[in-house]
C-alpha cells in the first residue's frame, strides 16, 4: 500500500472519500488500473479509474452551468442549493469549489465554478471588468431614457454613494432588453432598473466573458476544456 500514498492522497482531494475510505476502495477492487510499483501511481495518474469511471478532473477545474430558477448560490442556506445539481463528491473536493460570483435564486443562466482560487479572484475582482450579459424582462415598458442613464458613468443605486461604470442597454422589445456589465454589484441589474422606474420581472443571464451557453438545457452543466479556461482567464 505504500506505493498508493500519493494516488490516495489525491482521490481524497477529489472528494471519493477520506484516505482511509479511498483505501478500502483499492482493496475492494473499485480503483482500476493501477498495479505495484507502476508509473501511473504519481501524478497525473493517467488510466486510474474509479468504478469503471475516469476519475474527475483534477484541481483547477472550471464547470460551466445553465442556472435554474429557485436555486440559491450557497452551501448552506435553506431551499435548493446549487451544488446539489453537480455529484456530491464535488463539495468534498480540497481546494474547495466555489461559484464565480452569485446569482439569485431567481435569476436563471451562465453560472461558473472553480477551485482555483487565483482564476476565482481575477475574475470577480472589480479591476478585471469581465463583461457580463444579461437578459431582462420588465414589468413595465421602456420609455428611451435607460439607455442613456446606464451609459451616464453617473447612474448612482439607492443606499450607495460611488456612481455605477458605464453599462450597455440594447432594447429587445417593449417590455425586454439586453445589459451589458462590467462589474457586479448586489442585485445590480434589478437595481438599476428600479433606479430608472422600472422592475425586472425576470433575468437571465447569458454571457460570462467569452464564454455563452450555447445550447446548454437548464439544469445542465460541462466542464470547461483548457482552452476555453484559458479565453475565459484571458478576459480578465
Amino acid at each position: 500500500m505504500k506505493d498508493l500514498r500519493a494516488l490516495t492522497k489525491y482521490l481524497a482531494g477529489l472528494g471519493y472519500g477520506s484516505r482511509k475510505d479511498v483505501e478500502n476502495a483499492v482493496r475492494r477492487g473499485r480503483i482500476g488500473g493501477i498495479e505495484a510499483g507502476s508509473k501511473n501511481l504519481a501524478p497525473p495518474f493517467d488510466g486510474v479509474t474509479f468504478d469503471g469511471e475516469p476519475l474527475d478532473p483534477p484541481p483547477g477545474m472550471v464547470i460551466l452551468m445553465n442556472k435554474p430558477a429557485g436555486y440559491t448560490c450557497s452551501r448552506a442556506d435553506g431551499g435548493q442549493l446549487i451544488y446539489e445539481l453537480l455529484p456530491p463528491r464535488y463539495l468534498a473536493r480540497s481546494p474547495a469549489l466555489s461559484t464565480v460570483g452569485r446569482l439569485d435564486a431567481a435569476t436563471t443562466g451562465l453560472l461558473i465554478f472553480t477551485d482555483d482560487g487565483q482564476l476565482l479572484h481575477r475574475l470577480i475582482s472589480p479591476k478585471s471588468e469581465t463583461p457580463k450579459v444579461y437578459e431582462a424582462t420588465l414589468a413595465r415598458t421602456l420609455e428611451g431614457h435607460e439607455g442613456e442613464a446606464f451609459a451616464s458613468g453617473t447612474l448612482v443605486l439607492r443606499g450607495e454613494d460611488k456612481p455605477l461604470k458605464p453599462a450597455k442597454l440594447d432594447v429587445t422589445g417593449e417590455r425586454t432588453a439586453r445589459v451589458t456589465l462590467t462589474e457586479g454589484r448586489y442585485h445590480q441589474v434589478r437595481r438599476m432598473f428600479a433606479a430608472v422606474g422600472n422592475h425586472v420581472e425576470a433575468l437571465h443571464r447569458a454571457q460570462f466573458g467569452p464564454l455563452a451557453l450555447d445550447g446548454l438545457a437548464e439544469g445542465k452543466w460541462r466542464v470547461l476544456g483548457a482552452e476555453e479556461v484559458s479565453r475565459l482567464a484571458g478576459e480578465s
